[in-house]
């Protein structure tokens, strides 16, 4: 059984924050500060992770959801970038988090007869050879007749033939969120809605940090030997309150760069494997996910609000332009179903007035800026175990003892111990649970071996087997237990992070909303004016983001996302 991660966790991880010494503070929960709460814990050490809003609420729910080496890199020469990434996928496909991580075959179609062939496959050949990556299977090289054969939704004259190869999809929200879990397993105390507001001192040296409880507004001074802060875009706000001046002797920088993706009916796009598609900027993917298409990504400069980067119609103009270039039938704003908008934290180069964000570094870096406080920043989703591997390397240094080397690349995500032999008995599971087989699949494909926990609370109270309304995709279990044992505090964390709806669903989820928050008001202890409150507070952010859709330039959109802000949904 997993420790869950419900109400009563959270009062008891909040005493532990106000009673206890750490070794480690871990401030940020996206991937990288879920994995340095991983490393950590699994090295011995004693650790609290504090998050200001949800577990992935940022950058790390809103990817192209993919663990990829980065085929484009290849073209930069950045070799040890991409053996990296690709070892890293070898280890999350067939050992850390096969539950979790699963290959998906891309086309890339060529556009010249000749040199483009040669030059393209020499370098899918290295890409196949590199790090990890003969874990999954090699490409292929398909002539016109065939690759047609593999996407009839492309036009002729779009391709003269294509090159087939494999990378690896996952729920970025989902991942992150197990990763923090797993580190919980292993004794990590993880609290969200933690907003650090400030750091505590000794002479120069930090020894911890200023919490406010979002939830109470209760302030915590939280002890710790050694602070590590994993926030991605927001580094430099972390450095400015630490004392620290962004891109001065000693500190680094962070760019964002907004990226938006949509996503479409699996229908409206004839293809039996995901696309990989050059532009003038960067490439733009088609993955499957489900009975949908994620069509993305934009890459440009954002300097306005971090909380909720909004995306406006230029940017769904700009990837419908580009993937209706070479589809047989075009797609309309009518066939976007749901879009999201995510910021990339991009190392920048202080003082370089750079605004083209694509050119700048997906490496990553770790700092010391204080005594007491490490600093780890850039990077991508792929290679979030080797930075926090990186940042708890830099932190231990500081401890003054001896600290075993990291172990998180044979430590399993939880859900995978046991995820294979329970696929294997999908069939026994459907039987016992009453559901479908195809069912079971879809949860074994987001919770792993930790489905009979979901199971169980369906055999508790069969009504938990149905299917939410609205959101028929998921069942009423998956959003108790996304209460229970997944931290979910607010109905937005639920129809945003632990479930999907908000970008499968045409109303973003309007109608499930007051299924899923009836769902969860018996655990979360909320009265009949809560529920409102929580529902009306979702209504206003789904308005808001249409509204900011509609609106062409950054400036305008931004502006529209800020009027609707909710406690819920904001830093402070």
């Amino acid at each position: 059984m997993s420790v869950p991660m419900g109400p009563r966790g959270r009062e008891a991880a909040l005493r532990s924050l106000s009673e206890d010494e750490f070794d480690v503070l871990v401030v940020g929960g996206g991937v990288v500060g879920a994995g340095v709460a991983l490393d950590a814990v699994s090295r011995g050490l004693s650790v609290a992770l504090v998050e200001a809003r949800d577990l992935a609420a940022g950058t790390s729910s809103r990817s192209s959801k993919l663990i990829h080496g980065g085929l484009r890199y290849l073209e930069r020469l950045d070799f040890r970038l991409v053996r990296e990434a690709l070892r890293e996928r070898g280890l999350l496909v067939t050992r850390l988090a096969p539950h979790l991580v699963r290959p998906v075959p891309f086309l890339f179609p060529l556009r010249h007869r000749v040199w483009e062939r040669g030059y393209v496959g020499a370098g899918v050949l290295l890409y196949d050879t590199l790090g990890g990556a003969r874990a999954l299977p090699r490409h292929r090289q398909l002539s016109h007749s065939r690759a047609l054969r593999e996407a009839p939704g492309l036009r002729g004259d779009a391709l003269v033939g294509a090159i087939q190869y494999y990378d690896a999809q996952v729920d970025d929200a989902r991942f992150t969120m197990m990763v923090a879990r797993t580190a919980m397993q292993y004794g990590a105390c993880v609290t969200t809605r933690t907003k650090v507001t400030g750091f505590l001192r000794d002479g120069r040296r930090v020894t911890g940090a200023v919490v406010r409880d979002l939830e109470s507004g209760a302030e915590i001074r939280v002890r710790a030997r050694q602070v590590i802060n994993a926030t991605g875009v927001w580094t430099d706000e972390i450095q400015r309150l630490a004392g620290a001046s962004p891109g001065s002797r000693g500190s680094v920088t962070v760019q964002a760069s907004k990226g938006v993706h949509l996503v479409v009916p699996r229908e409206r796009i004839r293809l039996d494997t995901g696309l990989i598609l050059r532009t003038e900027k960067s490439v733009l993917f088609v993955i499957p996910w489900g009975p949908h298409w994620i069509v993305g990504t934009t890459d440009t400069p954002w300097n306005l609000d971090k909380v909720e980067p909004a995306p406006t119609r230029a940017d769904i103009d700009y990837i419908l332009e580009h993937v209706n270039a070479v589809l047989r039938t075009p797609l309309t704003h009518d066939d976007v179903e749901g879009v999201y908008a995510g910021l990339r934290p991009l190392l920048g180069t202080p003082g370089s007035g750079s605004s083209e964000t694509v050119k700048l570094s997906r490496e990553h870096a770790v700092i010391r800026p204080e005594p007491g406080l490490v600093i780890v920043a850039g990077g991508k989703y792929t290679t979030y175990r080797v930075m926090a591997k990186d940042a708890v390397d830099v932190a231990v240094a500081g401890l003054g003892r001896k600290v075993p080397a990291s172990v998180t690349d044979r430590v399993p995500v939880l859900g995978a111990a046991g995820f294979e032999a329970l696929r294997n008995n999908r069939r026994r599971l459907a039987d016992r649970a009453g559901l479908p087989v195809a069912r079971v699949d879809h949860l074994l494909g987001r919770y792993g071996s930790c489905v009979e926990e979901v199971l169980a609370l369906i055999e508790g109270d069969p009504r938990l087997g149905e299917p939410i309304p609205g959101a028929e995709g998921y069942l009423a279990a998956e959003a108790v237990y996304a209460v229970t044992h997944e931290g979910a505090l607010h109905l937005e964390d639920v129809l945003v992070r632990r479930t999907r709806v908000f970008i499968e669903e045409r109303d973003r989820g309007l109608a499930a909303a007051p299924e899923v928050a009836a769902l969860i008001a018996p655990v979360l202890g909320w009265d009949d004016d809560r529920v409102r409150a929580e529902i009306d507070a979702y209504r206003a952010e789904v308005e808001a983001d249409l509204a900011a859709q509609r609106e062409i330039d950054d400036a305008a959109a931004n502006a529209v996302r800020l009027a609707a802000a909710t406690p819920a949904n904001q830093m402070a």
